[in-house]
């Protein structure tokens, strides 16, 4: 598929504590609607993070709902890189919490 395109995506901003649940749930829902495969998890530092693949236009319309975010968040900021795809994943899974894969200086 040429136009498969995956990224990792980090948040921040009110994505945890009372939201984590709706937010990792939001984002999901998010991913699902898009058609889109791969994860996401809450980090140790207090993001939400993931990798998202898919079509051009899906991951377009995709971050464009993350960056809004649910009524009960307040997100800061939405960083992404660009990876290189690959097709592992099948569907779009909530994990559990984890050390962030996210470093943006790099």
């Amino acid at each position: 598929m040429a136009d498969l395109v995956q990224i990792l995506f980090s948040v921040s901003g009110s994505v945890q504590g009372p939201t984590l649940i709706i937010y990792r749930d939001f984002t999901q829902k998010a991913a699902v609607r898009q058609k889109l495969k791969g994860w996401c998890r809450n980090t140790t530092c207090g993001r939400v993070e993931g990798e998202v693949q898919g079509d051009q236009a899906a991951m377009k319309k995709f971050l464009q709902e993350i960056d809004k975010g649910p009524r009960m968040s307040h997100v800061v900021k939405v960083e992404k890189k660009n990876m290189e795809p690959h097709e592992r994943e099948d569907s779009f899974e909530v994990l559990r919490t984890g050390e962030s894969m996210f470093h943006s200086g790099s």
